[in-house]
């Protein structure tokens, strides 16, 4: 056993020290072909591009878990499926994880018409050079776009939209505001919400959206809890009327919401329902 551990331990310190070679001798081809290249030629602005796409690669898969929650369905899956199981009385199951994985994949499934929308009008063609990161940028959030505004409610875009433009007109009253955020004001000046997602800025959008969302699943979070508290109140009463007081509702009336959520096939109708209400207006963004 000591043997195989030196074994092992020898065979990743090659490997490290290899890796560490070759990621030397990239970083040093590519500073040599910086130095080659004349600034202003086609090869200089294509290598700068490719860098370029490089860090923008990096920072979106850095800030990917944050783009989960706060543009997809994600978040309405997640909660509902919390307050389940604490309607239910089970303090971990299902575990964390199988809800989370649960919510993930789900989101995958509702939200594939608007990744293959990103991919195919935004996404492959940078990667096919015909467009450049701007244009690819702004076709790749299109569809977001749409669907987030589809999924919020006008009253909260407006909100924000409102927020955003107060703040905008005392800056500007101010003195201290840039040029464009006196522009930024007029351009959200009170009035009736944005009918396009188009119309809607990212700043007011984003945030409208989540709070739409949590809306929608504490609504939905509340209707589950109705058949499992009445559950509970039946439980409690018989207790009550048996002389049964020092024996706890709970301890009795949690094999029966377990037995009613399994006989009404709960999680084929639960999930069924929350990504029913999505697919159409997926569809209709992508």
């Amino acid at each position: 056993m000591p043997a195989l551990l030196l074994t092992s331990l020898v065979i990743a310190a090659s490997a490290g020290t290899a890796w560490a070679q070759d990621g030397g001798g990239l970083l040093g081809a590519l500073s040599e072909a910086i130095g080659d290249s004349a600034p202003g030629t086609d090869a200089g602005a294509t290598l700068s591009g490719r860098i370029l796409q490089l860090i923008a690669l990096m920072t979106v898969l850095s800030i990917a878990p944050g783009l989960l929650v706060v543009m997809t369905s994600f978040t309405r899956f997640v909660i509902v499926f919390s307050m389940l199981r604490s309607a239910l009385g089970l303090n971990q199951t299902p575990p964390n994880m199988v809800l989370s994985s649960m919510a993930l994949f789900m989101t995958f499934f509702v939200m594939q018409p608007v990744f293959e929308d990103a991919w195919e009008t935004g996404l492959q063609p940078l990667l096919n050079n015909a467009i450049t990161e701007e244009q690819a940028l702004t076709r790749i959030g299109a569809p977001f776009k749409t669907f987030m505004f589809a999924n919020t409610r006008p009253k909260d875009l407006l909100l924000f939209r409102d927020i955003a433009a107060r703040s905008a007109d005392e800056a500007r009253r101010a003195g201290d505001g840039p040029n464009d955020v006196a522009d930024l004001g007029q351009e959200q000046a009170a009035g009736p919400a944005p009918r396009t997602a188009e119309e809607a800025s990212w700043r007011a959008l984003v945030p409208a959206f989540m709070i739409s969302e949590l809306r929608r699943a504490f609504s939905i979070g509340f209707l589950i809890y109705l058949p499992f508290v009445a559950i509970d109140l039946i439980v409690a009463s018989v207790l009550m009327s048996a002389g049964m007081m020092m024996l706890p509702p709970v301890l009795i009336s949690l094999p029966f919401k377990v037995i009613f959520f399994a006989l009404i096939d709960g999680w084929y109708m639960l999930s069924g329902s929350l990504m029913e209400s999505y697919i159409p207006l997926a569809v209709g963004g992508g």
